[in-house]
């Protein structure tokens, strides 16, 4: 099947607290877009549902989804593990649709190691400030301080690998940074002009980092 008949795989990933699900829901507005339903191990959280934000399952029968080979990728995460099913991502894709992934990095790596016959653009999204990310993630259902300090110790971690994505968004208005991400889509999608500068983000990691 020709290439630009087929949906794009759209990878959204981000350190825990910048935004990446919100941004994933909003662009699943758009027409012909769609999220791809990750399985976990973790607990929902008070506003979730089962089947739409993710399928939750125990341990043991995602290893049993591990053994049959049915992920597309999967990492552990926080203790807890997450994963994509394959079948479902590419028949969507093989429709024609567009398929949004909130995933880490472990996952897009693995997905990207894949070289699927499918376009694939990926965003990494980052907080204006590492004061702004503790304050959101306080504000979360992560009361407790530890909690919130693993957090902060793994965004250092996390923040490393924005070299290994397309594009690095930094959130800091909602709105503008979904604008941004949907206008770089927009562009890759049809072969546009990007606005993007590389060097201001560079500069953006450095503070992050330093």
């Amino acid at each position: 099947m020709p290439l630009n008949k087929n949906g794009v795989m759209i990878i959204l990933s981000s350190p825990s607290g910048a935004g990446k699900t919100t941004l994933v829901k909003m662009l699943s507005q758009i027409d012909n877009f769609e999220i791809s339903v990750s399985h976990t191990t973790r607990l929902p959280r008070v506003d979730e549902n089962p089947g739409r934000d993710y399928f939750f399952i125990d341990v043991n029968e995602f290893q049993r989804l591990i053994k049959n080979q049915e992920f597309l990728e999967y990492a552990k995460v926080f203790n807890n593990y997450y994963g994509t099913t394959r079948t479902p991502v590419i028949d969507k894709l093989d429709k024609g649709k567009n398929v949004l992934f909130d995933i880490d990095w472990q996952g897009a790596d693995q997905i990207k190691n894949k070289k699927l016959d499918y376009k694939l653009i990926t965003f990494f999204i980052l907080p204006p400030s590492k004061e702004v990310l503790y304050d959101r993630l306080q504000n979360r259902d992560m009361k407790d301080k530890r909690i919130v300090a693993d957090r902060m110790k793994q965004f250092e971690r996390d923040v490393l690998h924005w070299i290994n994505y397309d594009y690095v968004i930094i959130n800091d208005q909602l709105d503008l940074c979904f604008e941004k991400i949907n206008n770089l889509i927009q562009a890759e999608m049809n072969n546009g002009s990007k606005d993007y500068d590389l060097e201001f983000i560079r500069n953006h990691i450095n503070k992050l980092t330093n």
